[in-house]
């Protein structure tokens, strides 16, 4: 597939450009203690992150078995606690780096779309050194639907003043692939690192599937690895 048409990437965070499962991990240490429930391990918050924070406390809730009055005083204990976290257990995936430089060498525009609130969103994009490689960051908020609802994608074309068929979206799950076919996306890339609750990526459907960012995609839809990822 050509990307010709494709003006501007929309790149999702957890999972694409950074590996933060430590810091949901930890943020969640403190929910489970104060529920007397067993802390939660990091494959079982892997198979759940993908659809905001407060679906991924709303399902281990229900696996603590948990009522639903519990959730409004476990939402802000981890609310608080991811706060304190944020990025102190995070690292940019390996050809993240080189990947975002090459894509805006491309003359690509770049957007930041996440389910993650918008304050910690831009905090973490700045403490690893990356928020200057997008033009705007689309967090999650009250008037915007989790992915995979498409909201978040629309408002970034919106801010981007482009067409959803001129905009292609990077991610590493099917909540990703959901969003951007619901948005109406141009594009669509996935890499292979991420969570996707535990599920292989390769059996979502996609334009292109990656095993890191900088192994490179051309306007023409050719591949051309960048030097860093050449072994």
């Amino acid at each position: 597939m050509e990307f010709k048409h494709i003006e501007a990437w929309l790149i999702d965070l957890d999972g694409t450009l950074v590996d933060t499962l430590g810091d949901f991990v930890a943020a969640l240490q403190p929910v489970a203690q104060a529920l007397g429930a067993p802390a939660a391990t990091a494959e079982q918050v892997r198979r759940l992150i993908g659809r905001g924070g407060a679906q991924l406390v709303r399902d281990l809730l229900q696996l603590w078995q948990q009522p639903e009055s519990a959730f409004e005083p476990a939402w802000a204990l981890y609310e608080r606690h991811y706060r304190e976290v944020n990025g102190k257990h995070a690292s940019v995936f390996e050809g993240v780096v080189p990947g975002l430089k090459a894509l805006r060498a491309h003359g690509w525009r770049l957007v930041c779309v996440t389910n993650k609130p918008q304050a910690n969103a831009e905090a973490l994009l700045a403490a690893l050194g990356l928020r200057d490689d997008f033009e705007a960051v689309v967090g999650g908020g009250p008037n915007l639907r989790p992915k995979p609802e498409p909201d978040a994608l629309l408002r970034a074309c919106e801010l981007l003043g482009l067409a959803p068929a001129r905009v292609g979206m990077v991610g590493d799950s099917a909540n990703d692939a959901e969003a951007a076919r619901a948005a109406g996306c141009g594009a669509l890339v996935l890499l292979r690192h991420g969570y996707n609750h535990g599920e292989p990526i390769d059996s979502v459907p996609a334009d292109w599937h990656l095993d890191r960012l900088d192994q490179g995609f051309n306007r023409d839809g050719t591949s051309s690895p960048c030097p860093a990822a050449v072994p």
